[in-house]
């Protein structure tokens, strides 16, 4: 049976009708997002270059997601697959670990050597804070789906975007690459909808850290 609940049906923290809450939150991703970009910005140059020199293709993957609201946007990573992978993709469908609309095997035969590395230590995502800088993702919040992913979203599934996504959430410290049912996925973004506050925000990014530091990455 398909579990659908209307976008009405999403419990929301009280915190999110606060215009301070907001503003600080808002806050904290301009200044962490800026401040992460300038630092970080020496290891971006030696990023680019091993994933020149890794194998053939860009730099960067376009990474086409969908937004608060089902709004779509174009964001970024660090190419950590082969150039075509998204044309393989159809042929490992089979070995899809994942139960509903997402995609994502071990030992992904797609993932270049380096991208093995970056993926790790979450290195590949750093471009998506540039995302977070232009006000289409937050540092923290639920996970942004592909587009091709959100055309097969039940309307259950679509509640997890009724806030702006974000680079690591409740998924990234309860589970991370442990959760293999897409709807439990779903569950702790709408848990995280109904707890939200920026305490919760500082615990989330304080346990992320931890959790890429510690190499859990896939």
């Amino acid at each position: 049976m398909i579990e659908t609940v209307n976008d009405s049906a999403v419990i929301f923290s009280p915190h999110w009708k606060s215009a301070p809450c907001q503003a600080v939150k808002r806050l904290i991703d301009v200044l962490g997002a800026a401040l992460l970009l300038i630092a970080l910005s020496p290891l971006f140059v030696v990023l680019a270059i091993v994933v020149k020199r890794s194998s053939p293709g860009n730099i960067f993957y376009r990474w086409r997601v969908v937004g608060q609201g089902g709004r779509p946007f174009v964001s970024y990573k660090f190419r950590s697959m082969v150039s075509n992978a998204d044309d393989l993709k159809a042929r490992l469908a089979a070995a899809n670990e994942m139960t509903g609309p997402v995609f994502k095997i071990t030992n992904d035969p797609r993932v270049t050597r380096a991208g093995k590395w970056m993926r790790r230590y979450s290195l590949d995502e750093l471009p998506q804070l540039y995302s977070v800088f232009q006000g289409h993702m937050s540092l923290v919040g639920p996970r942004p789906p592909l587009a091709s992913e959100y055309q097969c979203f039940t309307g259950f599934q679509k509640q997890k975007l009724s806030v702006r996504p974000g680079i690591t959430g409740l998924w990234q410290v309860n589970g991370r690459n442990q959760l293999n049912d897409f709807n439990q996925w779903v569950r702790l973004d709408l848990e995280y909808i109904r707890r939200w506050s920026l305490g919760l925000d500082i615990r989330i990014l304080w346990h992320t850290v931890a959790a890429v530091l510690s190499g859990s990455g896939k």
